[in-house]
């Protein structure tokens, strides 16, 4: 009986152990140049050891990514974001997917790490606008 009063009644979480309210598509963004450097090391050395390593390196760092996207998406932005900028979902959809197995987390291409940094920028663009108002 007093384990059932003493259960959590509603269980939460959040990006970190205390919902901090700091929010920045800045550390989306440094994932993403360190992704795009990677890949354009490993263009340059042909060291197959290198070249594992910069594989492995650049997964976890393309899934940082994702990370830190969706922790803005579903965390810090809210219904009214999405009114007044009605792309924002299409936007978030479009750089996870490019952060994930079908982008930067499958592929060594700079160009795709390209994109995703410029959809990152559209991203960081809006989330400032929000912080004006």
């Amino acid at each position: 009986m007093l384990l059932k009063l003493l259960r959590p009644k509603t269980t939460v979480s959040a990006h970190c152990d205390l919902p901090c309210g700091v929010y920045d598509p800045a550390q989306a963004r440094i994932e993403a140049e360190s992704v795009k450097a990677i890949a354009e090391k490993y263009a340059a050395n042909e060291d197959p050891e290198f070249r594992a390593r910069a594989i492995l390196i650049k997964e976890q760092r393309s899934e940082l990514v994702k990370h830190h996207l969706w922790v803005l998406w579903t965390d810090y932005f809210k219904p009214p974001h999405f009114e007044k900028y009605p792309q924002l979902h299409q936007l978030f959809n479009e750089a996870t997917k490019l952060a994930g197995a079908a982008g930067t987390k499958g592929s060594m291409d700079v160009k795709v790490a390209d994109e995703l940094l410029g959809k990152i920028s559209e991203i960081d663009t809006i989330f400032w606008e929000t912080k004006k108002g």
